[in-house]
């Protein structure tokens, strides 16, 4: 009698796995642990779904990964995986923890619009098992998330775009085109003279050159976003030709009215501070090392994205760095020429500038920090 039991026992857990076969690999299923990404900042995109994924558990199984199409896939800060249409894979728990180091990771998945439900990750038994497979994800982790020759052809027409709007304005306004790229004014501020020849703000001369500048320092700051935030341009925009197009116009765009509206507060601080016409020397003194410095910075990004574009990234890196340290010594620069041409207090001086141009700075600054994160 106990025989027969056994038999039909045993039968029935074999017709079991036969009509069920998922119920019988799917070890553990991660469905209801994914978290929606709200708490952003307006920075990084809320479009994401968190998981974390325990290595630690049935090391010896499979994870099987099923994401949405146009979905951008992290692990940790590392761009793991970007897949064109809707995908199903699997891949070894112990292959994934000897890759990042680790028994815990944090999987994050970017897409617009993207709701729980979404993206699945199951532990399996048998990697073979496979509901849907509509594309073969690309797993070579290390490889670059963009096209280089659009990049460099983005680059190279935008910079010609500048050259040729450069030679425009010099041809129309030569006396200040001289006046604003030549370093040694930075030496003898000859506009804190009574002779200073930038006594007007919103003329068109000015303005006009003002819009040339933020035109280089957007090219720059494109580049920067496709180097160290492509998670945020394939989210949104995307990183084509045209896509870096429009985003460098719109940053141009950006960059002027914050540029107005610089000005507008410096002027407005000179006043409480009874400085009388003070800002404009003091702005058109660091407009004038900007424009050195952002020269100098596309000049480097072209030489490297010609020939070692694989060092483009480090060398953006330093020359933000650069960059920094420069301005604050611009700041110092001015400090010093305000107290040997103006009959200010130091600490008057000092106070003015901190409140016009460090703490603004230094907010940017950090911004910019952690965009490079």
């Amino acid at each position: 009698m106990k025989q027969t039991y056994f038999k039909l026992l045993t039968l029935f857990l074999v017709l079991a796995s036969n009509l069920n076969p998922a119920f019988s690999q799917v070890l553990q299923d991660y469905a209801s642990q994914w978290e929606k990404g709200t708490q952003e900042t307006w920075i990084r995109p809320n479009d994401r779904l968190v998981l974390s994924l325990d290595l630690k558990t049935f090391p010896l199984a499979n994870i099987s990964f099923d994401f949405p199409e146009k979905s951008v896939v992290f692990i940790g800060e590392k761009l793991w995986v970007y897949v064109e249409n809707d995908t199903t894979f699997s891949q070894p728990s112990a292959d994934l923890s000897e890759e990042f180091g680790s028994k815990e990771v944090e999987l994050i998945v970017f897409k617009k619009g993207i709701e729980l439900g979404d993206a699945s990750v199951r532990k399996i038994l048998n990697p073979t098992f496979v509901e849907k497979k509509t594309e073969s994800a690309n797993l070579n982790l290390n490889e670059r998330r963009f096209d280089r020759q659009e990049l460099r052809d983005f680059f190279f027409l935008s910079f010609l775009i500048i050259l040729f709007i450069l030679a425009l304005y010099k041809v129309a306004y030569p006396y200040l085109f001289i006046a604003m790229i030549r370093p040694e004014s930075l030496l003898t501020a000859e506009d804190f003279s009574e002779s200073g020849s930038l006594q007007k703000f919103f003329s068109m001369d000015v303005l006009f050159y003002i819009l040339l500048v933020n035109l280089m320092t957007s090219l720059v700051a494109v580049i920067g976003l496709v180097f160290y935030r492509q998670d945020w341009l394939i989210t949104w925009i995307g990183i084509d030709f045209k896509s870096l197009m429009i985003v460098w116009v719109i940053g141009a765009l950006l960059f002027f009215t914050v540029t107005l509206v610089k000005f507008t507060g410096i002027k407005m601080i000179a006043y409480l501070f009874d400085l009388g016409k003070l800002e404009f020397a003091h702005f058109f003194y660091l407009l004038r090392l900007v424009v050195i410095a952002i020269g100098a910075f596309v000049l480097v990004i072209a030489f490297f994205l010609a020939n070692e574009f694989s060092l483009a990234k480090e060398v953006i890196g330093v020359s933000l760095s650069v960059f920094f340290w420069v301005y604050i010594l611009g700041v110092m620069g001015l400090f010093l020429i305000m107290m040997n041409r103006l009959s200010f207090k130091k600490y008057h001086l000092f106070t003015y500038l901190c409140i016009a141009e460090l703490v603004p700075f230094l907010i940017m600054a950090k911004l910019v920090m952690v965009l490079g994160q």
